[in-house]
């Protein structure tokens, strides 16, 4: 029974380290996206 406990906390361990994996890579996409709008917006206006 102890080696199936320490799988299942191993196991979620795992799904917590991938999910914070996917958290930072949305994170940086999110930010790489925010950067072009604001761009984006800049570019119209500059003649405004």
């Amino acid at each position: 029974m102890a080696t199936l406990a320490s799988s299942m906390s191993s196991l979620r361990g795992s799904k917590i380290r991938k999910w914070q994996g996917c958290s930072k890579q949305v994170r940086q996409q999110r930010a790489r996206l925010y950067i072009i709008w604001r761009c984006t917006v800049l570019l119209l206006c500059w003649h405004d």
